[in-house]
């Protein structure tokens, strides 16, 4: 069987500045800290993925969503392999809450560059791209 990459649909929800950062639990990058996100399904569109995960991860709504940039990470250590898709989108309503606590410790509000470390690695090779938060 051949391996393919999997797509990540990341959300980088902004909130007076800040961007919505969660720290991993129990997968690949653990103890990091990332955006909500998760797998595109089949026939899903990008918006309605991004809008469902950062439902089911945090129960915020989201608006105003913009696409890219993307990046290409591949985990050597977990023998995976994701195309990252980046969404921007404004915080529409509700207060972020650990809704899959199986998988993630806490959601934290954080300026951009994100300060706490570590970075999950879609978070640092788009750093890596100087993504400057949309104005």
């Amino acid at each position: 069987m051949t391996k393919r990459p999997l797509i990540g649909v990341a959300v980088i929800v902004i909130k007076d500045n800040r961007v919505l950062l969660g720290k991993r639990k129990n997968s690949h990058g653990a103890a990091t800290w990332a955006f909500p996100g998760g797998h595109l399904e089949f026939n899903e569109s990008i918006a309605d993925c991004a809008a469902r995960e950062v439902f089911e991860e945090t129960g915020l709504s989201i608006k105003n969503l913009r696409f890219g940039p993307y990046t290409n990470d591949i985990f050597t250590a977990d023998n995976k392999h994701y195309v990252t898709l980046f969404v921007t989108a404004d915080h529409d309503s509700g207060r972020p809450e650990v809704k899959e606590p199986h998988k993630c410790e806490k959601w934290q509000w954080s300026e951009w560059p994100p300060k706490m470390q570590p970075h999950f690695l879609p978070i640092q090779n788009l750093l890596k791209q100087n993504f400057k938060l949309p104005k």
